[in-house]
C-alpha cells in the first residue's frame, strides 16, 4: 500500500468511526426520550421513529395511541438536546406539544409533505405564511407588525417580521420558509418560533412601556 493510499483508509476509517459514534448517540437519545414519553403519558402507546432532515438534521417522531385514536409530533434532535441539557422541566416541556393535540376529537397523523415544488408553494403561500401572520398580529394586538416575505443570501427564502414602532436597530426578525414548513410537517405549530422572536423584540425596544 502506497502512503496515500494508507492515508485515504485511515481518512475512511475515522469517518466509518464519526458515523458509527454519531448513530449510536441518536439511539441513546430516542431511547431515552421514548421512556420519557411513556412515563408522560402511561395510559397511552407510544411508538416513536428517526428521521433525518438535510438541512436541520436528525428528528424524531412520536405516537401516542389509545383506542382508535393516535396523535403524532415530531422534533428536532438538536432542540432536545438543548432543553434536556438545560431546563429543569423537559420533560412537561416534551409532552406540552401533545396536550392540546390530544384534547380534539380528530386524529392528528403527521401531515403528508408535499411531493411537487407546486404543492409545497401552495401550501406555504395559502396556509403556513398567512397563518404565521395572523398569529403574530392576534398575540400582539397593540402594535402596528409587518410581515414580509424576504430572499436571504444565506437561507433562501424567509418569512420576515417586525413592528412598524421600531425604526432603528435590530427591529426585525427572519426565519427561513424551510424551516416553518418542517415545523408544520412534524405536527408543531409553525408561529410558535416567530412569536417567541417577536416577544425578544418586543422586550428589546420597550414596547410595552410606550
Amino acid at each position: 500500500m502506497t502512503e496515500k493510499e494508507i492515508e485515504t483508509q485511515t481518512e475512511e476509517n475515522n469517518a466509518q468511526d464519526l458515523e458509527q459514534e454519531q448513530a449510536q448517540i441518536i439511539m441513546t437519545w430516542f431511547q431515552h426520550i421514548n421512556e420519557v414519553m411513556k412515563a408522560q403519558f402511561p395510559e397511552y402507546e407510544v411508538e416513536g421513529q428517526i428521521g433525518n432532515n438535510p438541512t436541520y438534521g436528525p428528528m424524531f417522531a412520536f405516537t401516542l395511541k389509545k383506542d382508535e385514536k393516535f396523535t403524532s409530533c415530531g422534533f428536532f434532535l438538536n432542540e432536545i438536546m438543548r432543553n434536556f441539557q438545560t431546563n429543569p422541566n423537559a420533560g412537561l416541556w416534551l409532552s406540552s406539544f401533545f396536550v392540546d393535540l390530544l384534547r380534539s376529537p380528530e386524529n392528528h397523523p403527521l401531515p403528508n409533505p408535499p411531493q411537487t415544488e407546486d404543492q409545497a408553494k401552495e401550501l406555504l403561500d395559502k396556509h403556513i405564511v398567512p397563518y404565521c401572520a395572523s398569529a403574530v398580529r392576534e398575540e400582539f394586538p397593540d402594535q402596528k407588525i409587518y410581515v414580509d416575505l424576504e430572499l436571504h443570501e444565506e437561507h433562501g427564502p424567509v418569512l420576515e417580521a417586525g413592528f412598524v414602532a421600531v425604526q432603528d436597530g435590530n427591529n426585525t426578525c427572519a426565519l427561513p420558509l424551510q424551516y416553518l414548513m418542517t415545523l408544520f410537517l412534524l405536527n408543531r405549530d409553525p408561529a410558535e418560533p416567530l412569536i417567541q422572536a417577536m416577544y425578544r423584540l418586543y422586550e428589546e425596544n420597550n414596547l410595552g412601556q410606550a
